[in-house]
């Protein structure tokens, strides 16, 4: 039998997938480097696990020995995708994670030919950070050939996971992104704004740095990418404001400070509220004579979402075998393939 590992399993994400894999009789190696928190949920779900640092490379080639497909879970990616990465490409292990952060994503897509040679996938992102938003970008494009601009977001009242609210605070220092004439550029926190139908009625919305500023344009090949999210004007005006002490909000006793109340006071959403917030994901393609199309889907919450999206990628590698390199979602699971997830409607084109 063929196997696989979830990395950073003791965390909130984490636990999610390796309870969803147990549950349908998967049998994945349960991983991170809490060797107690790891060792009871492997207990408890009767699953092999193992204790290793990323800090360690031969620790890390070592225990990735064996494996067919390491699914990733433990952030900020920024620090922890790097190691892992490289360890795959000496093991032969294929690689998945479930970031959003744009710089992890741009590092990886500059591992292309290492990968090849490797014989690898490498695919960042098969979470709700990138795959519904990714779908829409691929189909968009499948729609409009010549599209030169590309607007992409989602609306949901879920709360966030501890891992995902400290990658939150590590992104304030980097202020706000979007991709302008085939570049990345830095913005203003809350930059632009429109009124946007996600599906549930019209919301002011303004731009987020969202992976998809570094995915879509490896999907679509447009230059120019904006992600939004729905934001009252009140709080918009804040965020700018907030724009304005972006050099202080890097100090590191700064980030310290703000990782702890995010340890104190979030805890991530459960079942009922998961249950209870669905997302709503929307996109817009535009080309130079100014025809627009819309595409719009209604989904599970982000979290389960990343979770069935995560689970679909990693049976997929261990089913398949691609040609290697680097992967946008969509690019490697087709761009349907958000449809295919349970508490997924159908995809509407207009």
């Amino acid at each position: 039998m063929r196997q696989w590992m979830i990395y950073g399993a003791n965390g909130y994400t984490g636990k999610l997938l390796a309870r969803a894999a147990a549950e349908r009789g998967l049998q994945p190696v349960l991983a991170g480097r809490n060797r107690s928190a790891v060792a009871a949920l492997a207990a408890e779900l009767s699953l092999p696990h193992r204790c290793f640092d990323l800090s360690q490379p031969e620790q890390v080639r070592e225990n990735l020995q064996g494996m067919q497909v390491v699914l990733h879970c433990a952030g900020p990616f920024s620090a922890t995708s790097q190691p892992l990465i490289d360890a795959c490409l000496t093991t032969g292990c294929h690689y998945l994670d479930i970031t959003g952060e744009i710089d992890v994503f741009v590092a990886a897509q500059s591992r292309q030919a290492e990968a090849e040679q490797a014989g690898i996938v490498i695919c960042p992102g098969v979470g709700f950070d990138v795959i519904p938003t990714d779908c829409i970008a691929a189909r968009l494009k499948l729609a409009l050939h010549d599209a030169d601009r590309l607007a992409l977001g989602f609306d949901t009242v879920s709360s966030l996971s501890p891992g995902t609210a400290r990658t939150s605070v590590e992104g304030l220092k980097y202020g706000g992104r979007i991709r302008k004439d085939d570049r990345i550029q830095t913005v203003p926190l809350a930059y632009q704004s429109r009124e946007i139908d996600f599906g549930n009625g019209t919301k002011h919305a303004v731009t987020i740095p969202w992976g998809d500023i570094a995915t879509a344009w490896f999907t679509t090949g447009i230059d120019d990418i904006e992600v939004f999210l729905p934001m009252a004007p009140s709080a918009a005006a804040r965020l700018r404001r907030l724009d304005r002490f972006r050099p202080l909000l890097g100090l590191a006793p700064v980030q310290a400070l703000l990782k702890y109340l995010v340890a104190r006071r979030i805890h991530g959403p459960d079942l009922h509220q998961r249950e209870a917030a669905r997302c709503y994901v929307w996109g817009e393609a535009q080309n130079r004579a100014g025809k627009k199309i819309v595409a719009r889907i209604e989904t599970a919450n982000a979290y389960d979402v990343t979770v069935e999206g995560a689970l679909y990628a990693v049976s997929f590698l261990l089913e398949n075998e691609p040609a290697p390199g680097y992967y946008t979602p969509s690019r490697l699971l087709g761009p349907d393939c958000i449809e295919q997830l349970p508490g997924s409607g159908a995809m509407h084109i207009e």
